[in-house]
């Protein structure tokens, strides 16, 4: 397998993170987004949205972080990680498009902002982290998980950005549940970090 990434990509991060916890060997290969590899028809090729990460299995080419999650949880059987019961599925599902929704759009592109200069709302996008790190929080005053009594793709696919939401100005501390969740995540074998830009309040 090969894995398209790049570093700062929180995308990147959850497919490269997963591949770990798993096991699975991977060639990770950095597309340079400064110099718009990513842009180039080589790598339209692979994805013609022009966005990291993308996985290669073979003939087989995956793009989007969260469609790679549910690849090789299924791929290799990884049922712990994504279960194959309806109710288990579905609620490993609702996280899914939370990464893909309120993720992105609060503390990912908070993040956007301080590390690639984004011209999004600050206010508004921090905002919006808030209201979901307020939500999650809630939720895992009831369990030490997202979507079941163990980790599954829905802790990998909100963990990078939430992680990382200091750098977007985005403060962690009113939310002692959270902060220990992310420290579950991060005492997981196999776990690799996320790199650490030195902005906003991790400056």
């Amino acid at each position: 397998m090969k894995l398209y990434y790049h570093p700062l990509s929180g995308h990147a991060h959850r497919a490269q993170l997963f591949l770990s916890l798993i096991g699975q060997d991977a060639d990770l290969i950095e597309v340079d987004l400064a110099k718009g590899e990513h842009k180039q028809p080589a790598f339209l090729k692979l994805n013609s949205l022009g966005q990291v990460p993308v996985l290669v299995d073979g003939e087989t080419v995956v793009q989007d972080s969260i469609a790679i999650l549910i690849y090789l949880a299924k791929k290799l059987g990884q049922k712990d990680w994504l279960p194959d019961d309806p109710i288990g599925a579905a609620k490993v599902g609702r996280w899914l498009s939370i990464a893909a929704g309120q993720i992105a759009y609060g503390p990912a592109a908070a993040r956007l902002v301080t590390v690639f200069g984004a011209k999004f709302n600050p206010e508004e996008v921090i905002g919006r982290a808030h209201d979901l790190l307020k939500v999650v929080e809630r939720e895992l005053a009831e369990r030490d998980w997202l979507a079941a009594e163990r980790a599954t793709i829905a802790d990998i696919a909100l963990y990078s950005y939430i992680a990382r939401a200091p750098e977007g100005n985005v403060d962690l501390s009113p939310y002692p549940k959270v902060g220990a969740w992310l420290a579950r995540i991060e005492q997981l074998p196999g776990f690799v970090p996320f790199v650490k830009t030195p902005v906003g309040l991790a400056a």
